[in-house]
């Protein structure tokens, strides 16, 4: 009798848009010169990478979606339960100087638009990237998730046609980009930016967020209902990491196509100056609204997986604008001393690489324990999958570390 009075819902579009907001983090302006600077170093050699990338960013990014709607917690709420309050007060350290980085990464990236734009200082535009993006937190916490999720949705819209319009206007040889499907490399250094591009590819805090925003959207259902949201989920996961890795492969692309051979790439405002010397203004300008849009996004984002991380594992909710203050300084810091933004961005993906281990192993621990998620625990080769996922991101973040330390 109980299953005859579960609410009949149908599967529907209006059911879609967690998974738009975690797939900003896929996009963020630590994406862009990396994926720039790979297209113009090796052309559409490492266009496979992407592809790779991608298919491992929706598995994870489902996991973290299947335990919110299933246990009912996020995943920082899962991990803090089964962790005495020492541990559990060390693992938020990790996950604060994380969210910290991720901040970092976002509000210079916005800063970094806004200069290009409007010629703006970058503390200036480091300011108004942070208000804009509390603003965007601000109308969540009025008007709920779903306006929330329909105003990043529109920004990830915006990032899309920036970044894609550049392919309408230079079109890139099929026959290339096909090539550059099959998995190869030409060199050590080859090697080295395939590592850096797949060991940086899920984002912490994209995994910790999702987890919380599939429970918070879609609550913790039982039954049949359950199995429509399970549904809908791996749709609206497979569709927003389809976008999110659209915009990832036409940053490559573009460079593969008009900027090959070019030195000068390997950070944003030199990747901008190389747009607007081959394709003209018009891209170069659509290129710094999606950049903007992305620091916009990805730094309300990213604010929203601080505060999620610190009450699922402190237990206790601190006031946004708190919050918000907290986390911004390190970027507004690293802008008012006039340091590298370019180099700043770089140090930050090293500490998200730290990251990393700490929110994959616990997700797929978590997702496949039968005591937790019942019938729904994860199958066997999605656990062998997943274990090989986490093992070879955990693996090429050590390996960037490395790098990026001692400028391998």
């Amino acid at each position: 009798m109980a299953s005859d009075a579960e609410p009949r819902v149908r599967p529907s579009f209006t059911l879609l848009g967690p998974a738009f907001v975690a797939a900003v983090a896929y996009v963020d302006p630590g994406n862009v010169a990396a994926n720039v600077s790979a297209g113009a170093q090796f052309g559409f050699l490492l266009v496979w990478v992407i592809v790779v990338a991608n298919v491992m960013a929706c598995l994870v990014q489902y996991l973290s979606a299947k335990l919110g709607l299933v246990s009912g917690q996020s995943l920082p709420e899962a991990v803090g339960a089964r962790m005495r309050r020492g541990r559990r007060l060390a693992y938020w350290v990790q996950a604060e100087l994380v969210a910290m980085a991720t901040d970092l990464a976002e509000v210079v990236g916005g800063a970094i638009a806004l200069y290009l734009l409007f010629d703006l200082p970058l503390f200036i535009g480091g300011v108004i990237t942070g208000v804009v993006s509390l603003v965007l937190l601000a109308a969540k916490d009025r008007r709920g998730q779903q306006a929330f999720e329909r105003v990043i949705t529109g920004l990830l819209l915006v990032i899309a046609i920036g970044f894609l319009v550049s392919l309408v206007v230079a079109p890139p040889p099929v026959d290339e980009v096909t090539a550059g499907l099959v998995p190869r490399f030409a060199g050590t250094e080859s090697v080295l930016i395939a590592a850096a591009m797949l060991g940086a590819t899920v984002m912490p805090h994209a995994v910790y967020l999702h987890s919380g925003l599939a429970r918070d959207r879609h609550g913790h259902p039982v039954g049949p209902m359950r199995r429509m949201l399970l549904h809908v989920t791996r749709w609206d996961v497979g569709i927003a990491m389809v976008v999110a890795g659209a915009v990832n492969l036409s940053m490559v692309l573009v460079a593969a196509t008009n900027l090959e051979g070019r030195t000068d790439t390997d950070s944003i405002e030199g990747a901008h100056a190389a747009v607007f010397e081959a394709l003209g203004p018009t891209v170069a300008l659509l290129f710094a609204l999606a950049l903007l849009a992305s620091g916009l996004a990805s730094s309300s984002v990213g604010a929203y997986a601080g505060a999620m991380i610190m009450q699922g594992l402190l237990r206790v909710s601190v006031p946004m604008l708190a919050r918000r203050f907290v986390t911004l300084l390190p970027a507004l810091a690293v802008l008012a001393l006039g340091l590298d933004p370019s180099r700043a961005l770089v140090l930050s993906q090293v500490v998200l690489s730290f990251g990393i281990p700490f929110a994959l192993i616990p997700l797929v621990r978590l997702t496949s324990d039968r005591t937790l998620m019942g019938e729904d625990v994860n199958h066997r080769l999605t656990t062998v999958f997943g274990w090989v996922v986490a093992a070879l991101i955990s693996v090429l973040n050590v390996v960037l570390i490395y790098l990026t330390v001692t400028g391998g």
